[in-house]
């Protein structure tokens, strides 16, 4: 196949596979964390799955888990069916708002999301905890992956900049508090914070 056009409209060509450049370099050391996170099987629902590259390397690393893509916009809804074809331990993906009160699943043993609370409305985040909590059974995880602000702790410049056209773009989008967060995640406690490259941050909470 050829290569993938890279997912930024003014460059997109009309290419079904879209190409998230962040992915490439933030996949293996997510990969890495969750390791140390998720069972030896069971079902992740990965919430907001973009282009769909990250459900096919991680499928690839963790072959016993079984994978179920999702996003609430269909052009990112055919780019995961594209990038995920042919692979055995990846369900079709399905149409899901975060926000929504139902959700197009029942169960799962673990709820991913990378890279969606900081481009969305707070009632997103909301949404997803809501919807994550309906799911997950005591002891599983709520795994989020992203740039974060912290109390007490200073904010890098890139990520200051970044928030700044985040909010240009939409006011509502921009970089979360992690007590904020934390805060707002009832039925669920937070188990560990793990430092990532690039100044983001994954943050497993676990269903009490």
């Amino acid at each position: 196949m050829a290569d993938p056009t890279p997912w930024i409209v003014a460059e997109d060509t009309g290419d079904v596979r879209k190409h998230a450049p962040a992915t490439l370099r933030n996949r293996g050391a997510i990969a890495e964390a969750l390791r140390a996170i998720l069972p030896p099987a069971g079902l992740v629902l990965e919430v907001a799955s973009g282009s769909g590259e990250h459900a096919a390397y991680f499928a690839a690393e963790f072959p016993t888990i079984e994978w179920q893509p999702s996003d609430p916009d269909a052009t990112a809804l055919a780019s995961i069916a594209a990038w995920n074809a042919g692979l055995a331990n990846v369900r079709s993906p399905l149409m899901l708002d975060a926000a929504a009160d139902r959700w197009p699943v029942a169960v799962a043993d673990v709820v991913l999301c990378i890279n969606m609370v900081h481009i969305a409305p707070w009632e997103a985040t909301l949404g997803l905890i809501a919807g994550a909590r309906r799911l997950l059974a005591v002891g599983a995880p709520l795994i989020l992956y992203g740039p974060y602000r912290r109390g007490g702790v200073p904010t890098a410049e890139s990520n200051e900049a970044f928030d700044a056209s985040l909010k240009s773009r939409d006011p509502r989008w921009g970089l979360r508090m992690v007590e904020e967060v934390t805060a707002a995640a009832t039925g669920f406690a937070l188990a560990s914070l793990v430092e990532m490259p690039a100044n983001n941050l994954l943050l497993a909470y676990r269903r009490v």
